[in-house]
């Protein structure tokens, strides 16, 4: 049984109280602009301006696969931006989703949701343009944040 809380509607618009922390994954390219960023995007401007900094920067920064930045976009809203996928298409190496890089991101994740006291809130991360399976996502989800104790709520978008 999955203490994952499965809902429909907008994932950048988590209808809980307190702190919330949104999660998406990103490329290691640099890429912005296409999938649920652009959701984001609409919203706010700061995830995709540091996101876009911290890749201008990844020869002096923590940029690269599992990694996880942190944005305040509201007083108890932030997103993290998680670099979970090599490159933006599949090709003769696969899909650009990389299971280990999400599994490690999400560890990170649940420490600093635990550090805020924060829900999670995420459409089927991996999934979309990164080309992942949820059969594998799931269970990573359960294991890094459920198991600690994190509310983890996922959004499937539409009717």
């Amino acid at each position: 049984m999955s203490g994952i809380r499965y809902v429909r509607g907008d994932a950048t618009v988590p209808s809980v109280k307190g702190v919330k922390v949104i999660a998406h994954v990103c490329n290691d390219s640099g890429g912005w602009g296409k999938g649920f960023v652009l959701a984001i995007s609409r919203r706010w401007p700061e995830p995709e301006a540091a996101y876009r900094a911290w890749h201008r920067s990844r020869a002096a920064n923590d940029f690269g696969l599992g990694a996880v930045q942190l944005v305040q976009v509201e007083r108890y809203v932030w997103v993290a931006n998680m670099i979970g996928q090599r490159g933006t298409r599949t090709g003769s190496k696969g899909v650009p989703v990389r299971y280990e890089a999400i599994d490690t991101a999400l560890e990170t994740l649940a420490e600093r949701a635990g550090d805020l006291g924060a829900t999670v809130h995420m459409p089927r991360i991996g999934c979309g343009l990164a080309g992942g399976k949820w059969s594998r996502l799931e269970p990573l989800i359960e294991e890094r944040l459920i198991r600690r104790g994190i509310q983890v709520r996922v959004y499937d978008h539409g009717d």
